[in-house]
């Protein structure tokens, strides 16, 4: 992950490259100018500021001026650029998943399913960092992925552009396999450890499940999603050899 902690090179990047800034990080007790402007930048342009103790500064980057902004290596998209290019839109949806790993493994699948997009929240979510894309294996270099200051506002407008959207959630009776991919569609995936947050999963058309029968209650986030996309995959592809039967598909 590309680091600025300069004032002047922070405030650079807020007006050339927002789209690219995950988070910035403000010294508490600095009340500068370039420091307030840098805050109503970032601010405006729905870019996360934490306010830390300069120790944790002083530990990153020693001689700061009081800011870190932390740039993703990949540029974001906007939903309307994954749209557009999508003919039957399948979107891959994260609330919350924080753990790189968990993103990346999220990411190569998606790819590998022919998922168009990934949307995820610009708020207590993993970022595009380098760690993530290492563990994507490349595949972040060709799924474009959106950042959004409110995941169920988000939804909601998918919802009105034709979507249907898919929850993931263990514990459900009915079952992953249960729902017609071949439509327009978001798979919607919660965080490690609390799931899906209650309006997430209001917003969603289905919650569906995928069931256990060993002694463990959850699979792991990233193994889940495999799941429901290459369900996405199969659906397709019978769709496809249905409508045009001579089709070979390899």
């Amino acid at each position: 992950m590309e680091k600025i902690f300069r004032l002047n090179p922070v405030l650079e990047a807020l007006h050339s490259s927002a789209a690219r800034i995950n988070k910035i990080l403000i010294e508490k007790g600095n009340h500068s100018r370039k420091v307030g402007e840098i805050v109503r930048l970032a601010r405006e342009r729905n870019i996360p500021c934490v306010f830390v103790p300069q120790s944790k500064l002083d530990q990153q980057v020693p001689g700061h001026q009081g800011v870190l902004a932390l740039l993703s290596v990949k540029p974001f998209v906007s939903v309307e650029e994954i749209l557009v290019k999508a003919k039957n839109p399948f979107l891959v949806l994260l609330d919350e998943v924080e753990d790189p790993q968990n993103l990346g493994a999220i990411i190569r699948s998606a790819e590998g399913a022919g998922a168009h997009g990934l949307i995820i929240p610009a708020r207590r979510s993993a970022g595009m960092t380098e760690a993530v894309l290492s563990v994507s294996a490349g595949a972040a270099e060709y799924l474009p992925v959106t950042r959004v200051t409110n995941l169920a506002q988000t939804m909601d407008e998918l919802k009105k552009r034709g979507l249907w959207l898919v929850g993931a959630e263990g514990g459900g009776k009915e079952y992953w396999h249960q729902f017609d991919y071949t439509i327009p569609v978001g798979i919607v995936l919660g965080s490690e450890g609390r799931g899906l947050r209650r309006l997430v999963r209001e917003k969603c058309d289905k919650v569906l499940s995928i069931p256990l029968f060993g002694h463990l209650r959850s699979l792991n986030v990233a193994s889940a999603a495999a799941i429901f996309f290459f369900e996405v995959v199969r659906q397709r592809m019978e769709r496809e050899k249905m409508n045009n039967p001579g089709l070979k598909i390899v």
